[in-house]
């Protein structure tokens, strides 16, 4: 008998005998390796607008445009005047050229109007001082004693508050929501009788910013979610 072919025979017989015992183990680990856990972390936060703009809409109405045009100035002037009296200042406030109708030059306008000219005119607040804002908004009829004729125009030219310190508080909101995740896998986890292993996959999800509710446009609602998968252990 060739020793050489006995002895290699031996060596095959012994390796398939180990590789047997192992291919149990070796499933078990490829098994747990795919095992994971997707969970979504939610953090919200309240916060105050930090930024509002608000365009203040006047007409004025004539039938000489001389006249318009002289009343128009004079009405800036006390819009102008009301403001910085109550510390908008200047730098905060800008004025946009009149939109003029005249209802002779409409071919299908109704003529029988009183006044030939209508002017609308718009005075724009753009500040940080949000509150301040608030209140002269509240006060803004004191100008119809100036003869100063206010128009609620939120239709074309609406109020706009806005939060713009999103990047001051990401880094929190995004360790809150990541913080959320993990013990939702851990409770997974646990409730299957695993172990939670380490981070698999990882998105930071989109930051929204929203309305609270559409009566204080001035408090912000933000949100974010996070996506992560969790890897489990036996």
């Amino acid at each position: 008998m060739d020793k050489g072919k006995f002895y290699s025979g031996i060596c095959i017989m012994l390796g398939l005998m180990v590789l047997g015992l192992m291919m149990p183990m070796a499933v078990k680990v490829l098994h747990n390796s795919n095992r994971s856990v997707y969970v979504k972390g939610l953090c919200e936060r309240e916060v105050k607008a930090d930024k509002v703009i608000w365009p203040i809409t006047y007409k004025v109405m004539s039938n000489d445009n001389q006249t318009l045009y002289k009343e128009i100035a004079r009405q800036r002037e006390e819009v102008m005047a009301f403001l910085l009296r109550n510390g908008i200042s200047a730098e905060e406030v800008s004025v946009a050229n009149p939109s003029i109708s005249d209802k002779f030059a409409n071919e299908y306008g109704d003529n029988n109007r009183a006044y030939r000219y209508i002017a609308t005119s718009v005075v724009t607040v753009c500040s940080s001082q949000v509150d301040l804002v608030r209140a002269l908004m509240a006060k803004q009829s004191e100008l119809l004693t100036k003869n100063v004729l206010i128009v609620d125009n939120n239709w074309e030219n609406p109020v706009e508050f806005t939060y713009e310190g999103l990047n001051d508080i990401k880094p929190e909101m995004i360790e809150e929501a990541t913080r959320n995740a993990r013990e939702a896998a851990e409770k997974f986890a646990k409730d299957s009788g695993s172990r939670l292993g380490k981070i698999r996959e990882a998105s930071q999800g989109t930051f929204s910013i929203s309305d609270r509710d559409r009566n204080t446009p001035y408090i912000k609602k933000v949100r974010v979610v996070t996506s992560v998968s969790y890897s489990l252990k036996n």
